[in-house]
C-alpha cells in the first residue's frame, strides 16, 4: 500500500514523500517535487514489486559493468583453461574500459551495438581492421558474464548481448595438401635437421590433432599397444580419444625406444618441461617443398579433407576432430559429394529393384 505525504518547506515549496509497504517486502521510499510524479512512481513500483521485477531493476541500477567484469574475472574466469583465461582477461579489459562506468540497467542492446561497431573499426596489428571473428569472441565473453549475472547473481533481469547481432564471420578456410604437395612436404620434413619434424607432421596428418594438443602430449597419454592417444586438455574442454594407425603408430613405437628419460613429454625442447619449438624447421620445410599459403593448422584441415574424400560422414569427421556440433565440419561437405552420391545410388538400387 502506498502512502503519499505532502511537505511544505519554509519558502512555501511543496514536496511529496512516497512510502510503499507491502507484506513480505522491504519498505520503499522516494520524494518528488510533483504529486503527479509521486503517484506514477508509486503505481509503477507497486506493480513491479508484485511482479517480482522491482528489486532486480534496483540491482541493475546499483551495479556497473565494471562490477560485473570484476566479479566474473575473480569468481568464474579462474575455473577456465589457462589459454581461455589469458584471452578473456584481455577481452574483459576492453569492455571495462569502454563501458565500465555504466550501470547494468543502462547497458542496452543499442549501447552494445555501438561498442561492437567501434571495435570492428579498430585497426589490427596486421593492418586493416579487426576481424569479425575477433569481435564475436569479445561479445561471447561478455554474454556469458551477463548470463551468470542473470542466473546466479540476480543482478539483472535478462542478457542484453543476446539481442545484439554478431558480425558475420567468413566461411571457414579449407586449405589442404594435394597429393603432390603432401609428398613434397613429407620428403622435406624427412630431410630436416630437426629429428622430430617428420614424426610430428605424420602424426598431425594421421590424427587431426591440434598443434597445442600434439605438443602437450605426455607418454601417459599414448597407448601404443591399443593404438590410441587420449587428449585430456582439449579446446572444447572434453576428453577425447584419437585412434593411432599406420605410419604414425609405427613411428611413435620407434620414437618410444629412444625417448628421453628426464621428461614425460613426447616432444621436449631444450628445457625438459617445455615442448620443442618447430617453427623454424617447419618454415624451412615448407620453402624446400615449394608450398605456399599453408599453416600448421592446415594439417588438421588436410586430415578432415582426406576423411571426407575417403567416405567419412560429417559426423565421423566431427568425432575425429573433436567438434561438438557439425557446424564446423560442414566446410568439408563438398569433398564428400562422391560418397554421398554413391550412398543415394545404392539406396535407389535397393528400393526400386525389380522383384
Amino acid at each position: 500500500m502506498a502512502t503519499i505525504t505532502k511537505r511544505t518547506a519554509k519558502d512555501g515549496s511543496a514536496s511529496y514523500k512516497v512510502e510503499i509497504r507491502l507484506k513480505g517486502y522491504p519498505a520503499q521510499r522516494a520524494t518528488f517535487a510533483r504529486l503527479t510524479d509521486a503517484r506514477q512512481w508509486a503505481k509503477q513500483t507497486e506493480t513491479d514489486i508484485q511482479r517480482g521485477r522491482h528489486f532486480k531493476t534496483a540491482e541493475a541500477k546499483r551495479h556497473t559493468l565494471a562490477d560485473l567484469v570484476d566479479r566474473y574475472t575473480r569468481d568464474v574466469l579462474p575455473t577456465k583453461k589457462p589459454s581461455t583465461q589469458h584471452a578473456q582477461r584481455f577481452q574483459f579489459d576492453w569492455w571495462r574500459a569502454e563501458l565500465g562506468h555504466l550501470a547494468l540497467a543502462d547497458v542496452t542492446p543499442a549501447v552494445l551495438a555501438e561498442a561492437r561497431d567501434k571495435l570492428l573499426s579498430e585497426p589490427s596489428k596486421r593492418g586493416g581492421t579487426l576481424s569479425p571473428a575477433y569481435v564475436v569472441r569479445h561479445l561471447s565473453a561478455l554474454s556469458h558474464a551477463f548470463s551468470v549475472a542473470v542466473r546466479e547473481w540476480g543482478w539483472i533481469e535478462d542478457n542484453p548481448v543476446l539481442k545484439v547481432k554478431k558480425p558475420t564471420e567468413p566461411r571457414g578456410r579449407v586449405r589442404f595438401l594435394s597429393d603432390d604437395e603432401r609428398a613434397a612436404l613429407l620428403n622435406a620434413c624427412r630431410e630436416s635437421s630437426n629429428p622430430w619434424l617428420y614424426l610430428t607432421v605424420v602424426v598431425a596428418l594421421s590424427t587431426g590433432v591440434r598443434k597445442g594438443e600434439l605438443m602437450g602430449l605426455t607418454w601417459k597419454d599414448v597407448d601404443l599397444q591399443a593404438g590410441r592417444i587420449v587428449l585430456h586438455d582439449t579446446k572444447n574442454g572434453e576428453r577425447r580419444v584419437v585412434p593411432l594407425a599406420g605410419p604414425a603408430l609405427a613411428l611413435l613405437k620407434d620414437h618410444a625406444k629412444v625417448r628421453r628419460l628426464d621428461t614425460d613429454l613426447l616432444f621436449p625442447g631444450q628445457r625438459k618441461d617445455t615442448p620443442v619449438d618447430l617453427r623454424a624447421p617447419w618454415e624451412t620445410a615448407l620453402k624446400r617443398a615449394g608450398i605456399e599459403d599453408f599453416r600448421w593448422h592446415d594439417l588438421r584441415h588436410s586430415t578432415a579433407s582426406y576423411l571426407a574424400m575417403n567416405g567419412a560422414s560429417l559426423t565421423d569427421i566431427a568425432e575425429v576432430l573433436g567438434h561438438k556440433t557439425l557446424a564446423m565440419v560442414k566446410r568439408y561437405a563438398h569433398l564428400s559429394e562422391a560418397h554421398t552420391a554413391s550412398v543415394v545410388e545404392r539406396m535407389n538400387a535397393r528400393i526400386f529393384a525389380e522383384g
